[in-house]
């Protein structure tokens, strides 16, 4: 299969093969044994000289600036960047100066890792830097990595910033925007300091099964497959609850996972279908003790990230030391809608949801309406954290009735910046209730929603053989991480995001070019250039083509006729 190079691509594999006729493995196999890192040395230098008299140091080539027989680099390792200089005679101490003079001057480019070691010194300019014994090569880079410039004043220009190219390509996103390292930092502080304050109260970490025969434990689409060797259809997990559950059962006193879900729904800033969550069951607790446990886990967890509860959120500081704010369900549409609806029926919620511009369906039950008008009118005005409380029992089929109000259940839901980021119930261990809640789900699905919650047999038959009171919980671990580190898309929290499949333009044929005036003898010329399709060469600088084609032209030694600039200039109306 023919691959379409850019002449940078070329060049860098013509340094490729003569890096091999010089007997240099450009990907060898052995360990390189690292001794020192950039942050650290930049960090403790001054104070401790002594200690980085001999260190062995391994990263990219993002900088260079070649001076005859010396010349500075700048390496980029997994913490951060590092001047390094090289001096001819000190690299190569005998007759043979090729190291020095064709190697690194000619063959490495931007991008390429080696190793190096030395001794770090001061330069008289007073940079840490590292002055380079032995150079080794590690990885020979055949693609060029964008350009990211920056002034003298540290102000970045030409930058990576295209989203698009960001998360479908974070292996080169995190290499030239290396400050967004810190957000995934972050994302592992955030789920070790929950995992460590879950072990300290003595719950065990589980694991339960992606692949599901049924689809149960949240209201959501799920994605589809098939078994070939059980002939049967299977389920991504939307959630984990039932087979947690199932261990309460079994006798655990505590259990939880952090763990993949799967919905087959929308995207947008704040859903990917792939998320991470965490779901955590204790027995003989309710949704009141879940409400405590839970302002303490997270003030915690800010305080680990950030050294004080408070959070910067966009404009907004984000208290997350408790005690949180508690609003009913009904109250806090009351109170943002002026709108009483506890004693509505569905035909009287379809009216106000009518009233209030919420577009509905048919197959929107009493539960569904509610929460309509909840996520319309309410949740943009959660900004600290708050709780809602005491669900209508509709909206709610896996949560015990209210101890004491009619018609609801004993769940909440915290809301902090207008979005959820986690729910909770006194989970429902009545096996004759929770068989007919998921009987009503049947009717719902019936009746055309595809989010309603399938029968599980054996979860309900579980639940017959007895499970203690336990208040559970769930938690999305993105917009947790989306809050803590002040983002506002989950693309930017998730290393490797869904996209669209990409599109592969077309190379243009030699035909395309001469049609719109380009000399067929000066395609191969464009092409080597980068130019494999009309559209690439359209997008261009006229003028920075035109005076590439005479470099290209003086460079290969070509013997054709230079198009004048008027007719260059043609291709691009």
């Amino acid at each position: 299969m023919s691959i379409a190079l850019s002449e940078q691509e070329i060049l860098r594999r013509e340094s490729l093969q003569q890096l091999r006729e010089l007997g240099i493995n450009p990907y060898p196999a052995e360990e390189y044994k690292v001794n020192a890192w950039a942050q650290d040395i930049t960090d403790n230098f001054n104070r401790f000289p002594d200690t980085y008299k001999n260190v062995t140091i391994a990263g990219r080539i993002m900088s260079r600036r070649v001076m005859g027989s010396a010349s500075f680099a700048e390496l980029q390792d997994s913490t951060g960047r590092i001047q390094i200089y090289l001096k001819r005679d000190d690299l190569c101490p005998g007759e043979d100066k090729t190291l020095y003079n064709t190697v690194f001057k000619k063959l490495l480019d931007i991008g390429d890792y080696i190793g190096v070691k030395g001794y770090v010194f001061l330069t008289q300019t007073g940079e840490i830097s590292v002055h380079v014994k032995e150079l080794v090569l590690l990885s020979k880079s055949l693609k060029p990595l964008p350009i990211v410039k920056r002034d003298e004043e540290g102000n970045i220009h030409d930058a990576f910033t295209d989203p698009e190219l960001r998360y479908r390509q974070r292996y080169v996103d995190l290499t030239v925007n290396p400050s967004y390292k810190q957000i995934f930092i972050n994302r592992s502080k955030i789920i070790s300091s929950m995992r460590e304050y879950f072990n300290k109260q003595g719950w065990m970490e589980v694991e339960t099964p992606i692949l599901q025969p049924v689809h149960g434990g949240a209201a959501a689409r799920p994605f589809v497959t098939h078994h070939n060797t059980l002939d049967m259809p299977l389920f991504l997990r939307i959630a984990n609850e039932l087979y947690l559950k199932r261990l309460i059962v079994a006798g655990f006193d505590g259990v939880f996972e952090f763990g993949k879900m799967f919905r087959n729904e929308g995207m947008d800033r704040t859903h990917n279908p792939e998320f991470t969550g965490l779901e955590i069951y204790i027995a003989y607790k309710d949704y009141i003790w879940m409400m405590a446990m839970v302002e303490e886990c997270l003030e915690i967890v800010a305080r680990v990230v950030h050294g004080i509860p408070v959070v910067q959120v966009g404009a907004n500081e984000i208290n997350f030391a408790g005690p949180y704010e508690k609003l009913s369900m009904y109250d806090s549409i009351l109170k943002y809608t002026g709108i009483d609806v506890s004693a509505m029926d569905e035909v009287a919620l379809r009216q106000t949801c009518n009233t209030l511009g919420i577009e509905v369906n048919e197959t929107m039950g009493k539960g569904r309406l509610i929460d309509e008008i909840f996520s319309a009118k309410v949740e943009a005005n959660l900004i600290q954290p708050t709780y809602i409380t005491d669900y209508p029992i509709e909206m709610t089929p896996l949560a015990k009735k209210h101890r004491s109000k009619e018609g609801l259940v004993e769940r909440f839901e915290l809301f902090v910046n207008g979005k959820e980021i986690a729910n909770a119930y006194s989970e429902l261990n009545d096996p004759i209730d929770q068989r007919e809640r998921l009987e009503e789900q049947l009717v719902l699905a019936g009746r055309g929603d595809d989010e309603a919650m399938a029968m599980d047999e054996d979860f309900l038959r579980a639940l017959e053989y007895g499970m203690p009171p336990t208040s559970g919980l769930g938690i999305g671990i993105d917009r947790l991480v989306m809050l803590l580190t002040n983002q506002h898309t989950i693309q930017e929290v998730l290393f490797f995001p869904q996209m669209r499949p990409e599109k592969k333009a077309k190379a243009a044929i030699v035909d395309d070019f001469v049609n719109i005036g380009v000399p067929a003898e000066w395609v191969p010329v464009l092409n080597k250039m980068g130019f494999n399709t009309i559209e690439e060469l359209k997008a261009a600088n006229p003028n920075k083509v035109f005076n590439d084609l005479g470099g290209m032209r003086k460079k290969l030694k070509l013997e054709i006729i230079m198009p004048v600039k008027e007719v260059v200039m043609a291709w691009f109306e």
